[in-house]
């Protein structure tokens, strides 16, 4: 239970970074207010997972999820450039989640 909280928690995360392009420098409040509400949420599900994950495990997961969520999602979403070599390095992130998951015995 605890992986899927920290996955759903790295899935917001990305949330919430998207949302900080959507809110334009915190000008805009509806989109401030979306990004507010999916952070808090993304950090409650992160806390709730470390209660049985360890803490190096979890935020480097987390920051992964967030980091590959929000990279593609910045292509598909801003016209990012989706460059061989930065799908490579988003997919060498995705090796290290898939191996702290590995070797931390998250079933």
């Amino acid at each position: 239970m605890s992986w899927l909280l920290l996955i759903l928690a790295g899935v917001f995360e990305s949330g919430w970074a998207i949302g900080l392009e959507y809110s334009d420098g915190f000008s805009k409040p509806l989109p401030t207010l979306g990004t507010a509400v999916v952070l808090i949420i993304s950090m409650v599900l992160l806390a709730r997972a470390t209660q049985d994950l360890p803490i190096g495990t979890a935020y480097a997961v987390w920051t992964g999820i967030g980091a590959v969520g929000t990279a593609s999602l910045g292509i598909v979403l801003f016209d990012e450039p989706a460059t061989l070599a930065r799908i490579g390095f988003i997919g060498v992130i995705l090796v290290g989640i898939v191996g702290l998951h590995g070797v931390s015995g998250g079933h």
